[in-house]
């Protein structure tokens, strides 16, 4: 299950996932943002429902963008599969 470190809501892995084209995703810089990407957490990021934490710095690399309101996809280093909202992260 892929886990929000803000909301605790949860998505199954095998999700079907629905890219529209004409949507845009940027950092909190305003950074446009794409599959592939390299990004770094701005803020610290609690996960409810677990005593971790994702720390400012984090670097999470190979992000691939969904749509809905957790728009990143991704994998980190220690603590596994999650989404992030873009409006805590900034382009590596």
């Amino acid at each position: 299950m892929y886990v929000c470190p803000e909301c605790a809501h949860e998505w199954p892995k095998t999700a079907v996932e629905s890219a529209e084209a004409d949507s845009v995703v940027r950092d909190a810089f305003g950074n446009l943002l794409s599959d592939g990407d390299s990004v770094t957490v701005i803020k610290d990021l609690k996960i409810k429902g677990s005593s971790s934490v994702v720390k400012v710095g984090t670097k999470v690399r190979n992000i691939r963008l969904v749509s809905g309101d957790h728009d990143i996809d991704c994998k980190i280093d220690g603590i596994g599969a999650m989404q992030l909202k873009s409006e805590f992260v900034k382009k590596a």
